[in-house]
């Protein structure tokens, strides 16, 4: 069975905080870029609305990820999570491409900025709105190592660097005559978006194809295995990810003569030395008698001998 989630209500509230966020910065940018015909500000407010719906797609993402595993799902629900992800490269990336086509329209045929005051104000608010909101899913990443909240947060940490291009294409706009500037930096979010799309569309597919965890991980658990006394050495160690899930699997050799009960005992021990380092994690050991050969062993990793130097 999996491992409950401790932290269910912290990735509740985070996606709830994230819809609600930009909805409310969806309704007064709308509004602002009605008042000051921005592109830029307009690259913002489309940015916003796509984050609505992604932070939506996450909401149910999570929820569905946090339901225990059942007969059909053994493993639990945990890939709902990359997949929410895939959807949010898709709408990023697409958002992206028409930003894109708008600016290249308003470079070409600028637009004057009007009321440009109500704009800068507008960022400003949706600056500090979206620092809380980051600030908050920062705490909840660190408690919970959730790949859906941690895609969440990226749109919105970069939602902090548009919102303040926005600001600076509308001064530079107004006070200098740049017609140019708001387009431009309207091209730049856009590309901006689409690198944000990129990188989470990569993580998602790493954890949709089971990618191993990070090789510090990796090390960390062998070297938990074999400080455990009586395991000779740790092989056949495989890794995955599922959702906020963690699943171990790895093969302990031990001395083929002792009792069954006692090589039982030593696995238990190193079992629950890794769960204490990733509480996360559902961890499968196979106990092996020394002096067994197994064609399919790989990554055999020795405990150190006693007469070795430290």
């Amino acid at each position: 069975m999996s491992t409950p989630q401790p932290n269910a209500h912290l990735l509740r509230w985070a996606t709830y905080a994230a819809t609600a966020t930009a909805l409310v910065l969806v309704v007064v940018k709308v509004a602002a870029w009605l008042l000051t015909d921005s592109v830029a500000l307009l690259s913002s407010t489309v940015d916003s609305l796509l984050d609505g719906g992604a932070s939506l797609v996450n909401l149910l993402a999570v929820r569905q990820s946090l339901q225990p595993a059942d007969d059909d799902h053994r493993f639990g629900h945990g890939k709902a999570e990359p997949l929410a992800g895939m959807a949010q490269a898709a709408f990023v990336a697409g958002s992206g491409v028409l930003l894109l086509v708008q600016a290249v329209g308003r470079l070409t045929s600028p637009v004057e900025v009007r009321q440009g005051a109500v704009g800068i104000t507008v960022m400003v608010f949706a600056i500090i709105a979206t620092l809380a909101l980051v600030s908050f899913q920062k705490y909840v990443i660190r408690r919970t190592t959730s790949v859906a909240i941690a895609a969440d947060s990226l749109h919105y940490t970069g939602d902090v660097l548009i919102n303040g291009s926005v600001i600076v294409s509308i001064l530079l706009t107004i006070y200098l005559g740049w017609s140019w500037a708001d387009p431009l930096f309207a091209i730049g979010i856009a590309g901006f978006l689409m690198f944000n799309a990129w990188t989470i569309a990569r993580d998602s597919f790493d954890l949709l194809m089971d990618r191993e965890l990070p090789a510090e991980d990796r090390e960390r658990i062998v070297a938990l295995a074999l400080a455990i006394p009586g395991v000779m050495n740790v092989h056949d160690l495989r890794t995955r990810s599922s959702g906020p899930q963690q699943f171990i699997q790895l093969h302990l050799t031990m001395d083929g003569q002792q009792p069954l009960i006692k090589a039982h005992a030593i696995g238990d021990q190193a079992e629950a030395a890794i769960r204490a380092a990733f509480p996360h994690a559902e961890v499968i050991i196979h106990h092996d008698p020394s002096g067994l050969v197994e064609p399919a062993a790989h990554e055999v990793f020795p405990a150190p001998s006693p007469s070795s130097p430290p």
